[in-house]
């Protein structure tokens, strides 16, 4: 067996299911050995950002890890973002890098695709990952590849490794997995019973539940430890998605003001706010009507239980889970919720196409047909997808990068075989929208739904007098042709929901809609969203639709 052989089966070892990536002369001596070994297929795409987010996406679905292979510098170096969206929304990639041989490092000369120094790649990808490598001693190898793919599990979060392209077919030993880290049983324990006293004492105490949930595949679990507790639950913005097909006393999404009141009012007013694996950011809480007392609440995240004053280092979130489920009986307890009501029933008339049409055309598609996996860019199709009955969901919703949703639904398919929604601006489908044209070699064909508004619309509403937000006209659907799809471009709400039935009822090639919206349209939610960031950031300021200029 050899060094690249021996990656690849402790990869696979380590929950990878599959590569994306792009080769690269750096690269192509272990692309070669993906290719013949067969020991995980391999998905080519178009552009190293798209390779980052189809890997991405795939690792939050499937669980497990998701693989991005590149080459050196030029490849690297282009999936930088990507990679670092996946760092900040705790997903485990690993990026495989080529790299320059022992000889050419000695040479003298510089090398292409070298940007500083040799060193410059590695260095850079210190600051978006857990843990890195560089597999240039056969005789370390193994054990540094059993680190590093142990961090990425451990942390959920991205790990780079090196292979010099002069040590990919070096015989090499098997990776032996590193053995889980151990818990200290006493500490879980105090941490557990304050915890539920803190529960036990509170008047209105509450469940929110963040991504970490799904990255630790904890979502059943969580689920009967909501039903035991007898809590009410809500996801985070960044969480939504989380125990939609779980028996849980979902409620629904907190958006802060930009939400439904009630659900606002039940997070900002509990004395007892348990965030479970949730990111504590702007995204999440800087909408808040009410500020959140972090000190009352308690918080499991990146390994450590934090509650007032008191932090209980060391505590994963699956053994802090399953110790609870340990000590509270199992019997449910009753919990009266109003979940939220989803719009259905689109008028099919000839007015203009609103975003919130396109989330009921949905709705009526999903409960005439069934759940679609969602995967959704940023912007307004993201606000929209809060209007969507609760799905399967893989969005940027705190790194906020634009380009990922095309690429992710790729990833999506690819990991699940189920076909996804993707939601996506027409800004953002400029980016990484042609990589649908990868589609017909893998037989994927996912329902790309495209909110052309023909501007970048979520910056127009914040800055509404800059005129670079507006865009040309770009005909997205008149290209799916050319890109092995089918395409129609829609601009009533007749129109609409007769596309998403026939793009529903027509397989085996990916099917645009390039839904025209208005410009200066805007999804409810966003609109609130918008309003609620100005005023809370800019006390006194006037918005638009409240007598300030539009």
């Amino acid at each position: 067996m050899n060094l690249t052989e021996s990656l690849l089966h402790a990869l696979k070892a380590h929950g990878a299911h599959r590569i994306f990536g792009i080769p690269g002369d750096f690269a192509l001596p272990y692309f070669r050995i993906i290719e013949e070994s067969a020991i995980l297929p391999l998905h080519t795409l178009s552009h190293e950002p798209a390779v980052g987010f189809a890997a991405d996406a795939a690792a939050r679905v499937q669980g497990g890890l998701g693989v991005a292979a590149v080459t050196w510098g030029a490849g690297a170096l282009n999936l930088v973002n990507a990679v670092a969206a996946a760092y900040a929304e705790k997903s485990p990639v690993v990026v495989l890098s080529g790299g320059p041989g022992k000889g050419e490092a000695r040479s003298g000369l510089l090398l292409h695709h070298q940007a500083k120094s040799l060193d410059s790649q590695y260095e850079i990808y210190a600051e978006i990952t857990c843990d890195r490598a560089r597999l240039d001693d056969v005789a370390t190898a193994p054990a540094a590849i059993a680190r590093v793919l142990a961090s990425a599990l451990r942390h959920s979060q991205p790990v780079y490794i090196e292979l010099p392209r002069d040590m990919v077919g070096v015989p090499c030993a098997a990776v032996q997995s590193e053995p889980p880290m151990p818990v200290d049983e006493d500490a879980l324990a105090a941490c557990v019973d304050e915890l539920l006293a803190r529960l036990a004492n509170a008047r209105a105490p509450v469940l929110m539940a963040g991504i970490e949930v799904r990255r630790y595949d904890l979502e059943a679990k969580v689920a009967e430890l909501s039903r035991r507790l007898g809590l009410p639950v809500v996801t985070s913005f960044m969480g939504r998605g989380l125990l939609a097909d779980a028996d849980a006393p979902l409620v629904g999404t907190y958006m802060g003001v930009a939400g439904e009141p009630e659900i606002s009012r039940l997070v900002e007013t509990s004395d007892g706010l348990l965030l479970l694996g949730e990111i504590v950011c702007d995204t999440n809480f800087a909408v808040s009507e009410r500020k959140i007392d972090l000190r009352r609440t308690i918080r499991a995240l990146d390994g450590q239980v934090t509650m007032g004053y008191h932090v209980y280092p060391d505590i994963p979130l699956a053994a802090l889970v399953e110790r609870l489920l340990a000590r509270v009986p199992a019997t449910a307890r009753r919990f009266d919720i109003r979940r939220a009501a989803f719009p259905r029933g689109l008028v099919t008339d000839d007015a203009p196409i609103a975003p919130s049409d396109i989330a009921i055309a949905i709705n009526d598609l999903m409960a005439a047909h069934g759940k679609l996996p969602i995967a959704c860019d940023i912007g307004d199709c993201l606000f929209t997808a809060m209007d969507i009955e609760h799905t399967a969901l893989v969005a940027p919703g705190y790194y906020a990068t634009m380009g990922f949703g095309v690429p992710a639904g790729l990833g999506v398919q690819a990991a699940t075989g189920q076909r996804p929604l993707v939601l996506v601006g027409d800004g953002a489908f400029q980016m990484t929208g042609w990589e649908l044209g990868n589609c017909a070699r893998y037989g994927w064909d996912p329902i790309v739904v495209v909110f052309n508004n023909a501007s970048w619309e979520m910056l127009h509403t914040f800055q509404p007098e800059s005129r670079f937000n507006d865009l040309g006209e770009w005909r997205f659907a008149d290209a799916a042709a050319a890109l092995g799809g089918d395409g129609v471009r829609v601009r009533t709400r007749r129109e609409l929901a007769a596309a998403l039935a026939d793009a529903h009822a027509q397989r085996g090639r990916f099917q645009l809609i390039e839904a025209m919206i208005p410009r200066g349209v805007l999804s409810q939610t966003l609109s609130r969203f918008v309003a609620g960031v100005k005023r809370l950031s800019m006390p006194g300021a006037t918005t638009a639709g409240e007598g300030g200029r539009s």
